[in-house]
Order: structure tokens, then sequence, then C-alpha cells
């Protein structure tokens, strides 16, 4: 089971932090110690290269993706960057890849193109677009993109003669008065 680590915050309150290490999976995603079916994020690196995913602190919504190379990201430019990563995540979720907060403000980095469907069993690219009028340089290891996993909700599709009204109607950009 994984060890937690009591620290002191400064306020004579304790914080527990999760245990670094990973855990072994059995092949139908279910953890040793555990017979409860609970959704996993299922990880496979497919270099010595791949970093897996992390989260900065027990409360960050993403996971840092690294580089699994060195390249270029030219200036007013794009480039895909491998993470050597496959992954599998639960039904019924999609992993979005998202900036890092550091990467946009203080480089101008954007990600782009950043669904993953569930069913997706590749390896994981990550776009990064720069902004910036200098070349972006990354090295291997570097987090370049967060990975956040979110429900979803895929309705069936149902053709109407006409929808029900609104306040707004079919006000469109800028209609709300922003």
């Amino acid at each position: 089971m994984a060890r937690a680590d009591e620290r002191s915050n400064g306020a004579g309150h304790e914080v527990e932090e999760p245990s670094p290490k990973f855990q072994k999976l059995h092949q139908n995603g279910i953890h040793e110690a555990s017979q409860n079916p609970i959704p996993l994020f299922r990880v496979k690196k497919l270099s010595e290269k791949a970093v897996l995913p992390s989260r900065a602190s027990p409360l960050s919504a993403g996971y840092d993706l690294s580089s699994a190379t060195e390249t270029k990201v030219p200036a007013r430019g794009k480039a895909l960057i491998p993470t050597d990563l496959s992954i599998a995540i639960p039904e019924e979720t999609y992993a979005r890849i998202a900036p890092r907060s550091g990467l946009a403000w203080k480089h101008s980095i954007d990600v782009g193109a950043g669904v993953i469907d569930a069913d997706y069993r590749g390896p994981v690219g990550v776009i990064l677009f720069n902004h910036s009028d200098v070349d972006f340089e990354v090295k291997v290891g570097d987090r370049i993109a967060q990975l956040i996993i979110e429900m979803i909700m895929t309705p069936q599709v149902v053709e109407v003669e006409d929808l029900d009204a609104t306040v707004r109607g079919d006000g469109a950009f800028g209609s709300t008065g922003a």
C-alpha cells in the first residue's frame, strides 16, 4: 500500500502527501492489493526516454507530460513532440492535453489538437505552437503540457423539426453584451 508522509505546513496542521511509488496493476486494470474495479489511468512506456505522467501536487487537475526527444519549436511555428507513452483511460472519459501555464506565460507556448479518446492506444504526441518571435528549445524530460482526464456525455443524436425557444434565441457573437 502507498505510504503517506506527514509534514507540518507551519500552521499546526498536518499535511499528508501520497507516496511517489507507482503501483503495479493486473492486466484488467485492478490494483494488486484491491479487488475493487476502480477506474485507473494505465500508462505504457514505449522507450527508456518516456517519463510517466505525474501530478505536481495532490490537488493538481492535470498530469504533467514530458518530452521524449530534443527538438526546437520554431518562432511563430509548431512542432509535434513525442512523449513515447501510450495510455488507457476509463470509459466515459477523454484525456485533454492542455498548456502548462508557465510555458504559456513565459514563452508564449500553446497546445493544439488535444483530445485523446478512451479507445486510442497509440503513442501520445503533443502539438506545441510557439506564438513568440524566438525559437523554443525542448530537451528530453522537459514538462511540455498537462493531461487532464474529463468525464464526457455522448447522448444519442435525434433529428427534430424545431428546437425549443430560449431568451437568447439565435443571438450569436457578442449578443449577451460581452
